[in-house]
């Protein structure tokens, strides 16, 4: 038997592993990181105040990242089958799809996030979006 990789779900499994590698960098580095991120002045704050809250957020943020990440490499048939994988990668797509798209709305929103994290993120958001799409639409007949 030949088993064809979906290399849309393996791109998209590696999006979402360096989304949630990059939020551990913030819990890690510390205000600098969560400043050049874009989490907000505020998360900054308290990161530098040595608040739990911002790693807190950050790492269940992470955790659901590689979480992610590791139901499309089930999906992609690289790690043994998940619980509810073809439900679980419906509704992780869409909540990339919607996060993105709906994140457009907010660049001229004033608020804690600047536009330019609003831009950036949506698009990236998009993105792994798309990825998962793709990936999930060609493997849709073996999800059941």
């Amino acid at each position: 038997m030949v088993v064809i990789l979906n290399i849309y779900l393996i791109v998209a499994a590696a999006l979402s592993a360096i989304a949630a590698v990059l939020h551990i960098g913030c819990v890690i580095f510390d205000a600098s990181w969560y400043r050049f991120m874009g989490a907000g002045e505020q998360m900054a704050r308290l990161a530098e105040q040595r608040s739990l809250e911002p790693t807190l957020i950050t790492s269940a943020i992470a955790l659901m990242l590689f979480i992610w990440s590791a139901y499309a490499l089930s999906a992609a048939g690289i790690i043994r089958r998940l619980p509810l994988i073809r439900t679980a990668m419906v509704i992780i797509t869409a909540i990339y799809l919607l996060r993105g798209i709906a994140g457009l709305f907010f660049i001229r929103t004033p608020g804690e996030n600047s536009p330019e994290f609003w831009l950036w993120s949506s698009l990236i958001c998009i993105i792994f979006g798309v990825f998962h799409f793709l990936g999930l639409k060609k493997s849709w007949a073996q999800l059941k």
